[in-house]
């Protein structure tokens, strides 16, 4: 399923969610404004390149390569479904927990997400670029948080396809599932952790650790009580009402 919507409502504006997109999307914009062989020496300089990374693993370039990958992309596509999956569910997250812990959450599971493709395929000379590690962990955290919100979204099958709702726990866990199945069919002696460019390992680490993180942050900041939650809700159906 491809999703378009939650039906989720937020209590603020998701400041910190829209400026991680336009900084992702100015990045790219900057990305393909340059030669092909010009971007792939970037990629290489200020991407995350794993056997250059575990021959020295705890040092600032490593650091700062870690970041920089997570705004770089290798595509339209690439660029887009990360961004889809960053605004549909990063505004909940970031209102749940506030900016800072949010953030937190966003570059940590990045971390372990490029740590978790790394350990897969360390002398791998191929750069790991994208965000889809910090958003799995976002995916990972609304899993834990919002379970049971509706998801609404397109189910393509062959030439046609048809909209539909479903719990959000099946539409993370489906995702989620498709990541391990595609990371083990890619594990071979004569096939790539990154097989067709995808670092599958990398969303499994970061959406792993987005739910552990978001089990320690749950306690730290509480869940608005239930009657403010359906009063949200109905602010949002009035809002959508016309």
């Amino acid at each position: 399923m491809l999703p378009l919507n939650d039906i989720n409502p937020t209590r603020r504006a998701p400041i910190l969610t829209w400026i991680l997109i336009a900084i992702n999307v100015l990045v790219f914009l900057w990305e393909i404004s340059m030669p092909q062989e010009e971007l792939q020496r970037v990629f290489l300089d200020y991407g995350v390149v794993p056997n250059n990374v575990s021959g020295n693993p705890i040092s600032l370039e490593s650091f700062l390569d870690t970041v920089r990958s997570m705004f770089f992309h290798g595509g339209w596509a690439h660029l887009g479904g990360n961004m889809l999956y960053l605004y549909l569910f990063g505004d909940n997250i970031e209102d749940r927990f506030g900016r800072v812990l949010y953030l937190f959450l966003y570059l940590v599971s990045g971390f372990v997400a490029t740590v978790a493709q790394i350990l897969i395929d360390p002398n791998s000379p191929i750069p790991l670029v994208g965000a889809s590690g910090a958003i799995a962990g976002v995916l990972g955290s609304y899993l834990v948080l919002f379970p049971g919100v509706r998801v609404q979204g397109i189910v393509p099958l062959g030439f046609w396809a048809f909209f539909t709702q479903l719990p959000a726990w099946m539409v993370l866990i489906f995702w989620f599932v498709i990541q391990v199945f595609s990371g083990l069919a890619a594990l071979g002696p004569s096939t790539m952790a990154t097989e067709g460019g995808v670092a599958f390992f990398a969303h499994i680490g970061g959406f792993v650790a987005g739910m552990l993180i978001t089990a320690v942050f749950a306690v730290i900041v509480p869940q608005p009580e239930r009657p403010q939650r359906y009063e949200m809700l109905y602010e949002r159906a009035k809002r959508y009402r016309y």
